[in-house]
């Protein structure tokens, strides 16, 4: 991988000058914000993302509130597990960020000493992205949005290189879809249990929201949906 970064003239890199010379040409304000978003921005907001997944399904109710709820629980949980994985890759792989082998970048955040195949924030969010959308397809499409900024924004930074990205895309989708079968077999007994329990049951299921077996359409894990539009996946 190292000698991808060696060549001036392949894909990766000539895509990783075209991207970040877009930093150079931006108002210093316009890569604050961009260096903002990359860093952190983009990862609150799919913390914010995960807890509004969880209030819409608890809300509905129904057979399935509580996969639903479990399915909502793995998409940050495929995240840390995939970030995880990743650990060893990058030993391995021991790609060092493009700033190291290539001059002329506008490097927008300093002191990243580590390497850079995957990257890390692209693991991250597709892996959460994707959990979202075993949940919820429409929270899920929000997320693979955000997940796609945040992969340009790490190029934007010059931090990582294109194909640093799209690794981290591919680990966190792999991740997120292999191992959750399993994790739903975990979870969903629990988020059951939860949800039987007069004190904490609304953490599954809002007061008010259908019961089980009241005719109302499960949310997700069976082929039933409320709303076509709203139809979410199996987990």
């Amino acid at each position: 991988m190292a000698g991808l970064a060696e060549s001036g003239s392949n894909p990766d890199v000539d895509l990783l000058y075209d991207i970040n010379r877009l930093a150079q040409e931006a108002p210093r304000w316009f890569d604050r914000g961009v260096e903002f978003v990359g860093e952190y921005g983009l990862l609150i907001a799919m913390g914010l993302l995960v807890a509004g997944c969880w209030w819409a399904v608890r809300r509905r109710g129904g057979e399935e509130a509580a996969s639903s709820v479990a399915a909502v629980i793995w998409a940050p949980l495929a995240a840390g597990i995939a970030v995880l994985v990743n650990v060893p890759i990058r030993d391995f792989v021991a790609r060092p960020r493009p700033f190291v082998d290539h001059q002329g970048l506008d490097v927008l955040v300093s002191g990243k000493t580590d390497y850079s195949f995957v990257s890390d924030h692209a693991t991250l969010t597709m892996a959460v992205a994707v959990g979202l959308f075993i949940a919820h397809r429409r929270f899920g499409l929000a997320g693979i949005g955000l997940a796609l900024i945040e992969g340009f924004c790490r190029v934007y930074m010059g931090v990582h290189y294109p194909t640093d990205v799209i690794g981290g895309f591919a680990l966190g989708t792999a991740v997120a879809l292999l191992l959750s079968p399993l994790a739903m077999l975990l979870l969903t007994p629990l988020t059951k249990a939860v949800e039987g329990s007069a004190r904490v049951g609304g953490l599954i299921r809002a007061r008010g929201a259908a019961l089980p077996g009241s005719g109302e359409e499960a949310v997700l894990t069976g082929a039933r949906v409320e709303r076509p539009e709203d139809r979410d996946l199996a987990a």
